[in-house]
């Protein structure tokens, strides 16, 4: 029964809830791109970017929206990259993508080091701290893992109806998913298909480079090279579980968050009888079962990794 008491424990969704933020940024971010057509697998990199030009902005005496609102500029920059040379220039999105992440990566690691070069050790900044809703943090269990959170955890949840908003209640959301099926359609009407993707893309960067930006701003107070840690590209198979809808992707991300505090838990509760690689694997298997379970009925957008030149039918 212990194990299937730590599922009605308080610390157990607050941490749930916490690991689940970033996932929500930048799978947000990674469907606004796919919605348009365009698959970026840069998003590992441009985590990465985000995390740390978040972090050395705050460093550097600037404040911690700051930090976000540099954050979010990387990570249009790379978007604006990705989306010029998948766009107008008609290149392989899969190998932009990774192309993206390995710069971001690389120029993240040379400004890190030409930043600080003879520091072995992250300096410490000081985070977002947990924001307390008067009476609603009282509620027990749900309390404490939705309201009594950091800013961007609430930030998050308001960006996940804000794209749900944007793509289904809204000329431009109609726009955007017109060009991930449709795109000659869009350009009969009058609207430039590569500008559309361009801007979803820089938007959909930006997300991503802000998620990024939580982990060094929200559930760490440093920087290090490892911290994204394979995020993005869970983020890339929890688009596919939401089956492209921003609500089933929110439940995807919380639910692999839950997986992943689960198994820290059941680490303690097994004392070492069972090798901790096991609980460390377990998330991620139950997130490919799933995504299985889910993604043969997922219907995906026609025009995704389908390169558009203007006048093609």
């Amino acid at each position: 029964m212990e194990a299937f008491d730590i599922l009605l424990t308080a610390s157990f969704w607050v941490a749930a809830i916490r690991i689940a933020s970033p996932l929500i940024f930048a799978t947000m971010g990674e469907l606004i791109c796919e919605r348009v057509g365009v698959l970026n697998l840069g998003i590992e990199g441009i985590m990465m970017a985000g995390a740390f030009a978040g972090w050395v902005t705050v460093y550097a005496g600037g404040d911690l929206w700051t930090g976000v609102f540099v954050a979010a500029l990387a990570g249009s920059a790379f978007g604006l990259l990705h989306g010029v040379l998948t766009g107008p220039f008609g290149l392989s999105q899969h190998v932009v993508g990774i192309g993206i992440t390995l710069l971001a990566t690389s120029l993240t690691y040379f400004t890190y080091r030409v930043v600080l070069p003879e520091v072995s050790s992250p300096p410490k900044i000081v985070p977002f701290q947990p924001l307390e809703i008067p009476l609603l943090s009282d509620i027990p269990v749900v309390g404490p893992a939705l309201f009594n959170q950091t800013p961007l955890t609430y930030l998050a949840f308001v960006v996940v109806g804000l794209v749900a908003w944007v793509l289904y209640r809204t000329p431009l959301g109609l726009a955007l998913r017109a060009a991930g099926e449709n795109p000659a359609a869009v350009e009969a009407q009058g609207i430039g298909v590569a500008a559309i993707r361009i801007g979803a893309v820089m938007a959909g960067s930006a997300l991503m480079a802000v998620g990024g930006a939580f982990l060094t701003m929200s559930a760490f107070n440093s920087f290090f090279f490892e911290m994204v840690n394979g995020r993005g590209w869970i983020c890339i198979a929890l688009v596919v579980f939401g089956s492209w809808r921003p609500g089933k992707a929110l439940l995807g991300a919380i639910l692999f968050a839950a997986f992943d505090a689960y198994q820290v838990r059941l680490q303690q509760l097994a004392g070492g009888v069972v090798p901790y690689q096991v609980f460390l694997m377990m998330p991620y298997v139950l997130s490919i079962l799933a995504l299985v379970l889910v993604a043969r009925r997922a219907s995906y957008p026609k025009a995704l990794m389908i390169p558009y030149q203007r006048g093609e039918r």
